[in-house]
């Protein structure tokens, strides 16, 4: 596991966990886990990272910005 990473989003601030190991410019999965429930980010064709698994309750916009954190802090 990974240390917690934050994000403030909203107004608000969030920890995250990234589960995946050893991310690199090929990695098109990461896992990772927010407020205890693990989502997978997904990387599309034109290079943008997308959740696979979004509920209704889930805040797409929050999910979007640490896919967006994530690939700006691994550079992918």
């Amino acid at each position: 596991m990974s240390l917690p990473l934050r994000i403030t989003f909203d107004g608000k601030d969030y920890t995250y966990m990234v589960l995946t190991k050893g991310i690199t410019k090929e990695t098109d999965q990461i896992k990772i886990s927010i407020a205890g429930e693990d989502f997978t980010l997904l990387r599309s064709p034109q290079n943008e990272w997308y959740v696979k698994e979004v509920a209704v309750g889930d805040q797409p916009g929050l999910l979007k910005a640490i896919a967006r954190n994530v690939a700006l802090r691994y550079r992918l």
